[in-house]
Parts: C-alpha cells; structure tokens; sequence
C-alpha cells in the first residue's frame, strides 16, 4: 500500500510539473494529503482545483471529505452539495449530504440523501451509515439490521468503510439485546479502525504516554504561585470556565446545559491553548519552561489564547466562557498558570460506563481515539488521565466543581443548582431545555445523538458486557471506589 501511495504521489506530482492548474492532480494530491492527515494542505489544494475549474465535481466531492474529517461540517456540507448540484448522480455526494445530516437531526432530508445514494450505489457505506443511524434513531432496529447486515461481508478490510458499518451494527445488535454479536462487531470496528490509522501515527508519542509525562512532571515540580494578568485583554470574559474529564462522561450535555443560560457562551472542543500547549506540553521540559516564565510572557499566551477564542466566533466579553474539551485535563498546568480565576468543572461518571462508551463509540482520527481500540487500553488511558487530574489538585491552586453525570438524570435541578452556585450564575427554567440549544447551536462531537433527545439515564451500559471487563476491573478499581460508584 505504502509504494502504491507513492507512486500515485509520483503521479500527481508529474502532472503537476506539467501543468500546475491540472485540477484532477490537485484533487490527487488534495486526497494524498487527507491520507496522511494533512488537512488543511488538503484544502488548499482543493481550493486551487476550484480555482482552475469552478465546476470540477471531484474537488468538491474532496473538499467535503477533508473539511468533515476536520470536524467544519457546515462547510463540508456545502462542499458536498454543490458537488450534488453539478452533479446530481454522484452517490458519495449525497452520501456526504445524507451523513451530516443525520448527524445534525435533520433526518427527512438525510433520509431523501440517503435513499438516493444507495440507489445509484448499493454498497455506498457511508450512505448506509446514515440511513442506519435515522433508523435506530427512531427505533427501525430490524431495518438498521437488514440493511447493514448483508452490506458488511462485502466490504473489504481493514477500510474505514468496514469500520464504520461493523460499529454500527454494533449499536444494532446492542438495541436488539444480542450482545455477544453487538461485542464481536465493536471489536472488528476498532481493529480495523487501528489497522488504518495506527501506522499514520508513526513513531508519535502515543497519547497515554503524554499523560503520563506530565503527570510525572508535574509531580516533581513545583510550580510558583500564578501571575495575575498585568492587563485587561478586550476579548476576555466575565467569567471563565473550563468544562473537562474524559470523552463520554457527560461534558457536551453539561455544555449544551450551561450555553442554554442567555448569559453563558460556550465553544466545543476547540484547541484554544494551541500555543501554549507547542512551547509547553508538546516536548519534556516544558512544564520546567512554564514555571520560570515572567508576567509578561504569561500575558502574551493568555492574549493568544483569547484570539483563538474570538477567531472562533466567541464575543466572550461581558459573558460566561464555558470552554468546553473532555481532554483539557492535559492542559491543567497551563491553565494553573495563565487563568489562576478561572473555575473548572470535572465531570464523572462510573468508570466502567465511560470506559464501554468510548471503546464501542466510533471517532474521528485523534492521537486519543487511537487509544480506545480495545477495552484493556481504553481503560488504561482513563485511569491515566484520572491520575492527572487527581495529581494536578494535589499540587495546583485550582478551583474545581465535579459534576455527576448520573446526579444530573436523576435530580438535574439539584444538581445543576449546585453547578450554578459554583460558577456564579443564576439558576434558571432555561437550563432544561438543552436539548433545543444542541438543535439549535450544533453538535460536532459523538454524544449528538444523545445530547438532541434531552435527558435520560444512560447509566448501566457495560452490564451485558460484564465478563468481557474481569481483565479490565483491577485497572478501573481504585477510581470506582475514589468516585463513589458501587463494585
């Protein structure tokens, strides 16, 4: 595969020498560059295609593959429209069209999109993906099952393909109480899903590795008290408020929970410490660096950090900022250093169901999502994490609040009252009603599903898979008996 890809890059880069305009060796090369995680070159090289010919259906349909690989739906989706309009037989278009769609609840036009793919490709995955994902939506289990079931012998492996289709009859077989099938899915989905995007990693520090790091790091420094700002910034907020734990514990719905209050803004998994985290997490030493940096210094990634918020659409000022990421926990020393105000919020939730969520959820390519493909390595990245969490309040001067996932579904008004007190906000109606807020604002992560049919108690859900954890529990143990939860 490795000397097939190089040979086409070859080929690409042949025609290109000839005739740099050449939009069907942009779009190659744009495609070449989305393999290697290359995204925004990806762009850029669709871009030029377009410039050279506006009405080049393949850049289009590219274009809306790279920009919904990077998580900007809204412009994937006008991408993969206009690639339907200039061509109304192109299956993966509609396919595109019908996938953001139904991720988005907007399931009638997903379903038309859909239809129409599958009928010019019946064995369009991603077409079928969505289809699949309206029907267990709205409870069509024995159709999801039909039309996933014959489709997954077909398709060749390890592909993202088969990956996608095998997760979600994953889901299927789950809902249809089959759990010994629903298990055997999940884990072709994720082996296929490392197959792929393992060796795109490298020789990459994996992302427990990091964890750990700092986590050691941090035990062996410490850290000087934190510089308060020397300057107002324009673009900061009234009140700052940092939303993290671990990916499914609860922190989109908490999100989308806050931003329904009028005078709370939030921003979802946007890497907001972009700069901080190069000069400071990214190589050793960087905690050391941080903690001998001067007032000014902090100011200046405090002052970037704030941009980014704004590039992001945000008019933080006079607002409460929620900023919103499962994994800032990571980022814990840096926001120690640089927002010694701001509040944090840690959610929890049993181990046990965070651990199953994540290893039987499909995500997009992270160094992260690497490390939910086997139930054994997904909890050992928990508890990593947990471990820094748990090592950052020991040593760092941070204002935290835990939030329980399961205290929110089954007494939300005490729970959330709690969370209000905490950050300072007044309790309002408004904050049930975070199902219409997800609608309306939005929902780029996995939980946009679960987020959309307002609350419910999703507790318990590892249980069918009890004997499939025995190898795992020693692991999760210490946390289940730290937060609470019952053996």
């Amino acid at each position: 595969m490795t000397q097939d890809l190089t040979r086409f890059a070859q080929d690409m880069q042949a025609a290109l020498a000839v005739n740099p305009r050449d939009p069907g060796a942009l779009t190659g090369m744009a495609w070449l560059l989305r393999q290697e995680g290359r995204l925004r070159d990806a762009v850029l090289h669709c871009d030029a295609a377009l410039r050279a010919d506006p009405d080049y259906v393949a850049a289009w349909l590219e274009r809306g593959f790279v920009l919904s690989s990077g998580g900007s739906m809204a412009n994937a989706l006008a991408s993969y429209r206009r690639a339907a309009e200039l061509d109304p037989e192109c299956a993966d278009a509609h396919a595109g069209l019908a996938s953001i769609m139904a991720r988005d609840g907007d399931s009638a036009e997903a379903r038309g999109h859909a239809t129409r793919a599958l009928e010019l490709d019946p064995d369009n995955a991603i077409a079928a993906a969505a289809l699949a994902t309206l029907q267990l939506e709205t409870g069509e289990t024995e159709a999801a099952e039909a039309l996933l079931a014959p489709l997954a012998p077909r398709l060749e492996g390890p592909s993202a393909d088969r990956s996608l289709v095998c997760g979600l009859l994953g889901d299927t077989y789950a809902r249809l109480g089959r759990h010994a099938q629903a298990y055997a899915y999940y884990v072709q989905a994720k082996a296929d899903f490392a197959a792929i995007n393992a060796p795109r990693m490298g020789t990459r520090e994996s992302h427990r590795a990091f964890i750990e790091r700092h986590t050691a790091a941090l035990r062996s420094l410490t850290m000087p008290p934190p510089s308060p700002p020397t300057a107002p910034i324009a673009q900061s907020a009234q009140n700052h408020v940092f939303l993290l734990g671990f990916p499914r514990s609860g922190t989109t719905l908490v999100e989308n929970v806050l931003a329904s209050l009028p005078s709370v803004v939030a921003l979802e998994e946007r890497p907001t410490l972009a700069d901080a985290d190069m000069a400071f997490l990214a190589e050793p030493g960087g905690l050391e660096r941080l903690a001998a940096l001067g007032a000014a210094a902090l100011q200046l990634y405090r002052q970037a950090y704030w941009d980014k918020v704004a590039q992001a659409g945000i008019a933080a000022p006079g607002q409460c900022f929620v900023d919103m990421d499962p994994l800032k926990g990571t980022r814990l020393p840096v926001i120690a250093q640089l927002f010694p105000k701001a509040r944090i919020l840690v959610m929890r939730r049993d181990p046990r169901d965070v651990v199953w969520s994540c290893f039987h959820t499909q995500f997009a390519l992270t160094n992260a999502a690497l490390e939910f493909t086997s139930l054994e390595r997904t909890a050992r990245h928990y508890a990593a994490m947990m471990e820094l969490i748990e090592t950052a309040r020991e040593c760092l001067p941070l204002a935290i609040h835990e939030v329980r996932y399961e205290g929110l579904v089954r007494d939300f008004e005490a729970e959330t009252r709690a969370m209000c007190a905490f950050l300072g906000l007044d309790w309002s109606e408004d904050l049930r009603r975070f199902d219409r807020t997800a609608k309306q604002r939005g929902v780029a992560t996995a939980s946009a599903g679960q987020v959309r049919k307002g609350l419910y108690d999703g507790s318990g859900q590892w249980r069918p898979y009890a004997d499939h954890f025995e190898p795992v529990l020693p692991i999760l143990a210490p946390w289940i008996e730290q937060f609470g939860y019952p053996a």
